[in-house]
């Protein structure tokens, strides 16, 4: 089993910026994905970014493209999401998920391991 626990989440003003954390514990893999999603009221999951564990390489959706950065602390078993210039439509609970292999993919069913969720809340 693997257990991922997120923080880092809270209430921010537009403009402003939040670092997401995602702590991984539990069965190693040699090689996998960890991901970010975020899902609002009433909307379905969505693809916010991705990391591959063992190249580094990195995946983002349009949406946030050039506002967020996807980083990885090897040692800590840690995917940091850092958020920049947050509008409110950023307004969402952000979940962090790992999926086995090293393939990067932005479908929700493709990854087999997810945390609790943290709320992010973003104020004009």
């Amino acid at each position: 089993q693997v257990q991922l626990v997120e923080s880092g989440g809270g209430l921010v003003q537009a403009g402003g910026s939040l670092r997401l954390s995602c702590a991984a514990s539990g069965r190693t893999f040699s090689s996998y994905v960890m991901g970010w999603f975020r899902q609002a009221p009433g909307k379905e999951r969505e693809f916010v970014s991705a990391i591959s564990w063992s190249s580094g390489s990195t995946y983002y959706a349009d949406s946030v493209k050039g506002r967020f950065t996807i980083s990885r602390d090897n040692a800590k078993n840690t995917v940091y999401l850092q958020m920049n210039s947050l509008k409110p439509g950023d307004t969402a609970v952000y979940f962090c998920a790992r999926k086995g292999g090293p393939v990067l993919n932005t479908k929700p069913g493709a990854y087999d391991y997810w945390g609790q969720g943290t709320q992010v809340t973003v104020s004009s």
